[in-house]
């Protein structure tokens, strides 16, 4: 059978990849792709842009594709995958209404505390002032947050209340357009940060292996968010007795509530956790599609053919689907972004080494590429992620830095201590 993965960065080349390592899946196609899924075998990017929901379900229609996973949650939001079920297609992606999820916050923050679902004391606005009065009377450190889709640096943790009021003032005066129009404002969870992927039917919820990532940019975890700037799973803060609390007190109650106000969800529910120091896990976040970079560390574990996952998904059998299947080991990813990013960064410059970096070892999925006369360009602010697997959380991290290290691109910069909460409790 064919597929089609909507989406051109990082967890779009892994979910292509993936894919295609299963022995029903003939081709895969990728709208709009990137440098990476262009030198994929048997993988097409096929020219079309993330709006064009009517040129998208007929090319899979007059290709027969048996299967649509929409990557990101911009197209999400926007409802594409309402229009494609609409069309007879069978798609692996919540509606609409299900993705508010991750493009409201307080949307999500009100469904929460209306399942019982453990997470931190917030408050809602819709005017700076008001916004600001409550940093005042709450104190820092305190976490702004722009309520829509802002790529995920519409987060600020603030250490003071001038860096609260700053975040503020920024999201009402239009930093992230529409999204900052309404901001949430919540208290400050101590701990380590931990994602949960799920696969959903809408009926029942299976957690993926539990992964780590850096947001920040600078090493130490310093410096303003990301993207992610690296990951690794399965991650040592959540053990199997942790996940399973996470099932029965996150999981469980976010797909029942959003099955009590009618929204047949049927994909990824990512949970975005902290752990505090007491081993609680509390809701930071929730979003509505895989992860990015945790994709890329979670899918090279995954021994069942992911598309007879994705299938049983959106075909609503996942209840009598058998136990997912994992690799042992760990898997290890290093994002090598351009200079300047998450801020303003060059695009064009030539990437040389990735071949190289796949001799070591790793795999390397493109984020931010274009393949232009033979050459693989730099063409976003997360470029690459190097990916490697190990028997141990040491061989992953030694392989993936071993083979990021061919990797050659003027303004490269990486992050060299991915892992390092890890390497700490060791």
């Amino acid at each position: 059978m064919k597929a089609l993965v909507i989406g051109s960065g990082g967890r779009e080349h892994a979910l292509a990849w993936k894919l295609l390592q299963s022995d029903t899946i003939q081709e895969v196609m990728c709208v709009p792709g990137n440098g990476g899924t262009a030198a994929l075998p048997r993988c097409r990017n096929l020219s079309l842009t993330l709006d064009d929901f009517e040129g998208i379900a007929r090319l899979a229609l007059v290709n027969n594709l048996a299967l649509v996973v929409i990557g990101p949650e911009q197209p999400l939001a926007a409802g594409m995958a309402d229009y494609l079920r609409s069309q007879g297609l069978k798609v692996f992606g919540p509606n609409q209404d299900g993705a508010q999820i991750e493009s409201s916050k307080a949307w999500a923050k009100a469904l929460m505390e209306a399942a019982g679902i453990p997470t931190a004391r917030a408050a809602v606005f819709t005017e700076a002032a008001a916004a600001i009065a409550y940093i005042q009377a709450q104190g820092a450190p305190i976490v702004v947050k722009a309520d829509g889709l802002a790529a995920g640096k519409g987060v600020t943790v603030a250490q003071t209340e001038a860096e609260a009021i700053a975040a503020v003032q920024a999201a009402f005066g239009g930093q992230f357009g529409a999204a900052g129009q309404q901001v949430v404002i919540e208290e400050y969870l101590t701990g380590q940060e931990a994602s949960v992927l799920a696969i959903t039917d809408g009926v029942t919820i299976r957690p993926l292996q539990p992964a780590q990532d850096h947001k920040q940019i600078g090493e130490g975890d310093t410096g303003p968010n990301t993207g992610g700037m690296g990951a690794y799973a399965p991650t040592p803060v959540v053990p199997p007795e942790l996940l399973d609390r996470i099932q029965a007190t996150v999981l469980e109650p976010a797909i029942a509530a959003l099955r009590d106000r009618g929204i047949d969800y049927r994909g990824v529910l990512y949970a975005g956790l902290m752990i505090t120091p007491a081993g609680e896990p509390k809701v930071i976040e929730f979003n509505c599609r895989f992860g990015d970079p945790e994709t890329q560390v979670v899918l090279p574990l995954l021994k069942t053919p992911l598309d007879r996952v994705l299938l049983a998904c959106v075909e609503q059998r996942l209840a009598d689907f058998p136990p997912l299947e994992w690799e042992p080991g760990t898997a290890t990813c290093v994002v090598a972004a351009a200079g300047g990013y998450p801020d303003a960064y060059q695009k064009g410059m030539v990437i040389q080494g990735l071949d190289a970096a796949a001799e070591q070892g790793a795999v390397v999925f493109h984020a931010g590429t274009q393949q232009r006369g033979g050459q693989i360009l730099a063409n976003g602010g997360r470029v690459l992620g190097v990916t490697a697997v190990g028997e141990s959380f040491e061989a992953s991290l030694e392989t993936a830095y071993r083979a990021i290290a061919e990797i050659e691109f003027e303004t490269m910069y990486y992050r060299r201590d991915i892992g390092f909460r890890v390497r700490s409790n060791s």
